[in-house]
């Protein structure tokens, strides 16, 4: 355990951090795995309307500096291209 104030208190915000971002991290999960089961279904409507969704929460995360940008760039790609392939 720390000594310092300050570092004490860094602990306690950096585990008030950490759960904020479990959560978001959490919830881009949750949408990709929707676009996933929309993919696997086949259903073309419901993969770009979830697709739509996913977009949103990964650049939010990216924002946020949950992702890094080049990860959530990536996940958007790979989602799109997933999607994409259904009309095909």
């Amino acid at each position: 355990m720390a000594n310092i104030k300050s570092a004490k208190k860094r602990i306690l915000t950096n585990a008030k951090k950490g759960e904020a971002n479990k959560g978001v991290r959490t919830g881009v999960k949750t949408v990709v795995k929707k676009v996933n089961a929309a993919v696997e279904s086949n259903d073309k409507a419901a993969a770009e309307a979830a697709l739509k969704e996913a977009e949103s929460a990964i650049d939010k995360a990216a924002s946020k500096g949950v992702l890094k940008k080049n990860n959530a760039s990536r996940k958007v790609s790979r989602l799109s291209e997933k999607v994409s392939k259904l009309g095909k």
